[in-house]
């Protein structure tokens, strides 16, 4: 649990000595008192204690990093990363989902289509956005957005950032689950290449449904798995208290992911996790993705779309010995 809205429990010495810098720095500001030295020697001993911590996080310490409130949500990255991006709205079918966003926009000079999920900064915004939770629309939103992107030969860059699908009657009467699955078929065959940035949570198929493709990179303190750690307690312990050891068990984090082949690449976050720092995650994430559509810009459509289907069939395979 977190000591308040802003902190995680594991942060505690760190924003305490992030305060005190503060602190240390609004005294000095406009007085004639050189406290420079004393403010050198808290920020390395808060880089430190940073590190030791960020480098030992369990699986369930990393999923509270990869759900906190201050960390960067798609649109952060996308007025970070992309440059003229223009929103579009609507499935053109029923309404629009703020849950996801996307359109087009520009990569260094790379026409391409964004979507993503996008959950609140705050508790109305999270409302209104429910929090990252997409409805059916939503999926059939990046779809359109996905066949837009094939008509004009654009890049898609999609960034997964859910805890799941919104479960509610109202979104399975309308075809939450053929709208995830028709995403999933339309994705394997798209003649554009993919490149997916998993930057918060990955929550099952309210994740896969917009991140079947042919790139798929993790930020280091994000989490990826078939169900929350909460919902795994309580299917197999009956009680979702265990949600730590689910955590564990279901093997959720970047580097889990990359030794079993699920992503293909983990972008390191700034010291501290990607929160202390939305310009320098974006840029790491700017770099990755550029160097992924270097490999897969130039393959022809066949190949591409070949070396997709391979990749998501290797997917899940046990050897029994």
């Amino acid at each position: 649990m977190a000591m308040d809205a802003g902190t995680l429990d594991f942060e505690r010495e760190i924003v305490e000595l992030e305060r005190k810098i503060e602190e240390l720095n609004r005294f000095s500001s406009g007085k004639n008192v050189d406290i420079s030295e004393e403010i050198k020697k808290l920020k390395e001993k808060a880089n430190q204690i940073k590190k030791e911590v960020y480098e030992k996080l369990t699986a369930w310490q990393k999923t509270q990093v990869a759900r906190f409130m201050k960390r960067p949500r798609t649109l952060d990255y996308v007025e970070r990363i992309f440059t003229e991006y223009v929103p579009l709205h609507g499935d053109r079918l029923f309404r629009e989902d703020p849950a996801i966003v996307g359109g087009f926009a520009w990569l260094d000079g790379i026409p391409v289509i964004v979507i993503g999920h996008q959950k609140g900064k705050n508790t109305n915004d999270s409302i209104f956005r429910n929090f990252g939770m997409p409805h059916p629309e939503g999926y059939r939103k990046a779809l359109r957005l996905m066949k837009m992107a094939e008509k004009f030969k654009r890049p898609i860059i999609s960034f997964v950032d859910t805890p799941a699908a919104y479960p509610g009657i109202g979104a399975e009467e309308r075809g939450q689950a053929e709208a995830i699955a028709r995403n999933l078929r339309e994705m394997a065959v798209l003649k554009v290449p993919i490149v997916v940035v998993i930057h918060g949570e990955g929550g099952s198929g309210g994740a896969l449904g917009i991140a079947v493709g042919d790139r798929i990179l993790m930020l280091e303190h994000a989490i990826y798995s078939v169900i929350p750690p909460e919902g795994c307690s309580a299917i197999l312990w009956r009680e979702s208290s265990r949600a730590k050891d689910a955590a564990e068990v279901l093997r959720l984090t970047a580097r889990d992911l990359l030794r079993f082949g699920i992503v293909d690449k983990i972008i390191p976050e700034p010291l501290g996790g990607a929160h202390r720092n939305y310009d320098e995650a974006a840029a790491a994430i700017k770099s990755a993705v550029m160097g992924m559509l270097g490999e897969i810009h130039a393959l022809p459509v066949k190949v591409l779309i070949e070396k997709r289907y391979e990749k998501f069939r290797k997917m899940g395979i046990y050897n029994e010995r």
